[in-house]
């Protein structure tokens, strides 16, 4: 299991933001370059980053700051957030991203994952975000009637690299993460699945390693890092501890 810091971007600046909702925004950085390259030096393997203007619009928005990410850092990075058709993933991965992450899209058109799984094999990861177990799209704006498991489940075979999922209600909030909507999920799938929302420790890194063979490839920490609760140097250590 790797540990996975993210960087959220709203108007070109680093935020973070609680439970999802825009105007709950906290600024920690405006140079998201300098953000991304502090978090390889501490060891990151890999960058989670999130076009929040963009998951709202439904169209990329901060191209700009992701341009700039990309060339301060020379680790591997992934990117969601307004991705809504073909044209966009390949403008993304032609920028030089490791892997695009499909959500909304995901759920409204599961052929388009079918499809850019077929196009760009190893680089397609799903988005599932869930409030009380049922999936929410549109930048956590809407609130849908399928469960975060039934989604997952139409993605068998598709050849979807990874899913991660997102608790809303833990999202910024350093209350720890739902282990037991995050484990029920990766022992419904055989995708692995990435574990996001609501780490404030390294007890919820360790808590999340000892559910790691239900199928757990990784950990994506935000607000935790930013604020100092977790030290990202630390917490890859735990993990590379854990595999070793």
């Amino acid at each position: 299991m790797i540990v996975i810091p993210a960087i959220d971007l709203k108007e070109g600046k680093c935020v973070r933001l609680e439970q999802g909702l825009m105007n709950k925004d906290t600024v920690f950085s405006d140079n998201p370059g300098a953000q991304a390259l502090e978090w390889q030096t501490q060891g990151a393997e890999l960058l989670h980053i999130v076009d929040l203007d963009g998951a709202f619009a439904g169209q990329p928005k901060n191209r700009g700051a992701i341009e700039a990410i990309l060339k301060s850092i020379s680790i591997p990075a992934q990117l969601g957030g307004g991705i809504r058709d073909l044209a966009t993933i390949e403008a993304y991965l032609s920028l030089g991203l490791s892997r695009v992450i499909i959500g909304t899209a995901a759920q409204r058109n599961p052929d388009l994952v079918r499809e850019a799984c077929s196009k760009f094999p190893g680089q397609i990861v799903v988005g599932i975000d869930a409030k009380n177990g049922m999936v929410a799209v549109q930048g956590w704006a809407e609130l849908t009637d399928i469960s975060a498991i039934d989604l997952a489940r139409k993605f068998e075979g598709f050849g979807v690299s990874a899913i991660i999922y997102t608790d809303i209600a833990r999202d910024g909030m350093l209350q720890g993460p739902n282990l037991e909507a995050t484990r029920s999920l990766a022992e419904a799938v055989s995708i692995p699945v990435i574990a996001s929302g609501g780490v404030s420790s390294l007890k919820d890194i360790e808590n999340l390693m000892a559910i790691e063979s239900c199928g757990i490839s990784g950990v994506i920490t935000g607000k935790a890092v930013y604020t100092g609760a977790i030290r990202l140097d630390e917490a890859i250590a735990l993990t590379k501890a854990g595999r070793g």
